[in-house]
C-alpha cells in the first residue's frame, strides 16, 4: 500500500487525499461516540494522508522548477 500511490496520476493524488481525509474525520467522530472496530486505522489513515501530501508537494515543486526554467 506504500508506493501504490505512486502510481497514481496528480489529479487522482489529490481526489484520493480527499477520500482519506473523510475516512479519516469519520474515523475521528466515531471514536468520540465511542464505537470503533480498529483503533489502529486512525495511524494508518494519517500515516497514508501524509505520504499523498508529500507527493503532491513534491509534484507542485517539480512544476515551479520547471517553470523557472523556461
Amino acid at each position: 500500500m506504500k508506493n501504490s500511490f505512486k502510481n497514481l496520476s496528480f489529479v487522482e493524488q489529490k481526489a484520493k487525499r480527499e477520500e482519506l481525509s473523510r475516512k479519516y474525520m469519520d474515523l475521528r467522530f466515531q471514536s468520540v461516540i465511542g464505537h470503533v472496530d480498529n483503533p489502529l486505522q486512525k495511524r494508518v489513515l494519517r500515516r497514508q494522508i501524509a505520504r499523498l501530501n508529500t507527493l503532491i508537494r513534491k509534484h507542485e515543486l517539480d512544476q515551479q522548477l520547471e517553470a523557472n526554467k523556461a
